[in-house]
């Protein structure tokens, strides 16, 4: 769809001066993974302030639960079948052609940086419409990264969270007059994983890659790590999940993700919250707090033993397609507010555009969740989000487990590309764990037609 961006904010908005953006995305972040959300014994604090001094969103979703097909979204307001990130190989070359909103914002007088991993390819040369580019090469390395510094190679001693939010609290303090878009775009928590150019992993350390830094390294020893219902369910009435593959073992109390995994993963987590509050005090200790709008998400989720998975991240159920996201904007956004809208990432790059007054048209399959601000949402807003995924050769049990998928409020429906006869359906009113797959069970028919025809809708849906 054409979205006429400025028409999304009221005359007093276009009026006033725009707003500076703190644009925060974390990498493989479950929505339930936060203080925020309900976690009984992370610590999260300062994510915590943007959900509680603004608004968050029960129901957002990743419309590719993979990270380079996910970023590109977030940045294009496109899904994945349109703008051509379709996996995590090297997408270099597409990703310097994007039109992404930072692009946009630097064209209309913003001052942008990025700050962090791109993961778009391994190149890490500056993309267009960013004046300050600190980046990382493909995965990276949590202990004194290398990256692209504004076109000098150099390797930056330290932990990469606390540097990248060390420098994006710099790029805020500095004097200037006009608006300013930092995008922090974190390696936490991904485990360290090296890739080559087609995406397969040539090397994983022995802790699995999630290496926590010494100051919160025995944080959560002890503690008991919590589980959903479904970590016992082992993919029962999934044929997809249960096909027997070569060398892989099937599914069951072995193949889930350990506790000392879970537990340095929200280390890590800690770890960044306790970086970002380095950014928060920088809009504090420079007076733009109130004029600066915080947007916080993550490109995926993470299983954690759900089904019997692990790295599987890739597959449409909740555990990797639900995605914080939070908002704050204290001259606009009233404290405590929670939309539970369902949202996309693609409607990110409209909202960010929208209370920018960046006008349009723009093409994008977003929507702006502006109006999802200040409380209910439109009679109009969408009653279904899109989910895909495109096959690749990294991880052995999703090689030929394309799918598309579409969620609603009460139904999933999952749709795969490669496989035949193996397609899922859950009423997640009833199961909201996935448990009980109702695809060949009777009395369905009337439901599985609707929910297919919304699937091709949504497909062909033009930007």
């Amino acid at each position: 769809m054409k979205v006429a961006t400025s028409s999304c904010i009221d005359g007093s908005q276009a009026s006033s001066r725009r707003p500076n953006i703190v644009f925060v995305v974390l990498d493989d972040a479950r929505f339930d993974d936060f203080g925020f959300s309900g976690h009984p014994f992370v610590k999260t604090p300062n994510f915590d302030r943007v959900a509680t001094e603004g608004i968050q969103f029960s129901n957002a979703f990743t419309p590719v639960p993979l990270c380079s097909p996910n970023r590109a979204c977030i940045l294009t307001g496109l899904y994945a079948h349109s703008h051509g990130i379709t996996d995590n190989t090297d997408r270099s070359e597409r990703s310097h052609q994007l039109e992404t909103f930072p692009r946009l914002l630097n064209r209309a007088g913003y001052d942008t940086a990025f700050i962090g991993k791109w993961h778009m390819g391994l190149d890490d040369t500056r993309r267009p419409g960013f004046d300050e580019w600190v980046c990382m090469r493909g995965q990276g390395d949590y202990f004194d990264p290398e990256v692209n510094d504004n076109g000098q190679r150099r390797r930056l001693p330290g932990y990469a969270s606390d540097i990248f939010s060390e420098r994006t609290a710099e790029f805020i303090s500095r004097k200037r007059d006009r608006p300013f878009l930092a995008y922090l775009s974190h390696k936490a928590v991904h485990p360290n994983l090296f890739q080559d150019a087609d995406g397969s992993i040539n090397s994983v350390p022995e802790d699995g890659g999630f290496t926590p830094p010494d100051r919160v390294a025995s944080l959560y020893s002890g503690l008991r790590v919590p589980r959903r219902p479904n970590a016992a369910s082992f993919a029962k009435d999934k044929p997809a999940l249960q096909r027997p593959i070569k060398d892989v073992p099937p599914l069951g109390p072995g193949t889930g993700t350990p506790d000392h995994v879970i537990r340095n993963r929200l280390r890590i987590l800690t770890a960044a919250d306790e970086a970002f509050g380095a950014v928060l005090g920088a809009l504090e200790e420079t007076g733009q707090a109130e004029d600066t709008c915080v947007v916080l998400t993550s490109d995926h989720g993470y299983f954690y033993g759900e089904h019997g998975l692990n790295e599987e991240r890739r597959l449409a159920y909740e555990e990797s397609v639900r995605v914080p996201l939070a908002i704050r904007w204290p001259k606009r956004i009233a404290a405590g507010g929670e939309s539970e809208a369902l949202v996309s990432s693609v409607d990110l790059a409209p909202t960010i555009l929208g209370l920018a007054g960046i006008s349009g048209p723009v093409e994008t399959h977003g929507r702006s969740l502006l109006p999802l601000l200040g409380g209910r949402p439109p009679a109009d807003w969408r009653r279904s989000v899109l989910i895909e995924y495109f096959s690749d050769r990294v991880w052995p049990r999703m090689v030929a487990m394309g799918y598309r998928a579409v969620r609603t409020e009460q139904w999933k429906y999952i749709r795969y590309t490669d496989l035949e006869g193996m397609d899922e359906l859950y009423d997640l009113w009833s199961d909201p764990y996935e448990m009980c797959n109702l695809w060949n069970h009777r009395g369905y028919a009337a439901t599985k037609t609707l929910l297919g025809g919304e699937l091709d809708r949504l497909l062909l849906e033009s930007p």
